[in-house]
This record gives structure tokens, sequence and C-alpha cells, in this order.
């Protein structure tokens, strides 16, 4: 199931911050919708301190690692927060076959040898393929 509605979207964010999230419902959507529910009422720069926390405290209570080649993905993260905050969409729904924030929607911007090199995981990297259509505050990508 997709968290399509608000409150849907609100359930999959409170079990995720409560670590009752299960590994198979850690999709893609879950992603966007805690991205979207967290940009609820926090500024793009509040919602990514807190989320890169959340994500890779989520990961490793499912025992997913976060290093080099797997788990937290900060140039993902970065990516996705900003997409979301830029579609300004009234319900999750609205998110998930949006252009700039579908399954593939960072092969738009990134290579993949980029993408998934070790610094794109570490650390934001700038797009290689063209440039994102709005600005990534140096704040967002430095916290």
């Amino acid at each position: 199931m997709n968290p399509a509605t608000p409150d849907q979207a609100r359930d999959v964010f409170k079990r995720f911050v409560n670590g009752q999230l299960a590994h198979d419902e850690w999709t893609h959507e879950a992603h966007l919708v805690t991205c979207w529910v967290a940009l609820q009422d926090r500024s793009p720069a509040r919602a990514l301190s807190f989320l890169r926390d959340a994500i890779q405290t989520h990961n490793c209570g499912l025992g997913i690692d976060n290093t080099d080649t797997s788990g937290y993905h900060e140039t993902l993260t970065v990516y996705f927060v900003t997409a979301v905050h830029q579609v300004q969409a009234a319900t999750p729904e609205a998110l998930f076959d949006h252009p700039q924030c579908n399954r593939v929607a960072a092969g738009i911007w990134w290579s993949k040898e980029l993408l998934f090199s070790p610094e794109a995981r570490k650390s934001w990297v700038a797009p290689d393929l063209r440039p994102l259509p709005w600005p990534v505050d140096s704040t967002l990508s430095s916290l």
C-alpha cells in the first residue's frame, strides 16, 4: 500500500520515527512521505537535519548498515528533501509520479557512476549530467 493520504503519511512517519516501520515498508514512497511530513512543520534545512539522523537510526534498527555501499545516502537525501519541498504537493500521492520525485528522477541529473559512488553516499555531490532546476543552498549540503 502506498501511503497516499495525509493521515496514512503521518502514520508511516510516526512508525518510522518510533522504529516500527518494517523493512518491506521502507520503500521509495515511504521515503517520500517521511520527507513530506517532515517538511510540514520544518524548514528544508531543519527537515534535512532531522532526516539525516532519523534515516540512519532507522536503517540500523532494520539491520541495514550505513556504509560506502549501502544504507544512508547523503546526495539522494538532500535531493529528495529539496525536490519534495519544491514540488509543494498538497498530498503525498501527488509526489509518487511527479517527474522530480519518482524512482528514477535522480538519474536525470546524475550519472550512475557518480550517484552510487562512496563520495555521493557520504556527502552532497552536485549533479554531473545537468544542473538541478532549483538551488541547493550551501547550508543544506553542509549541515
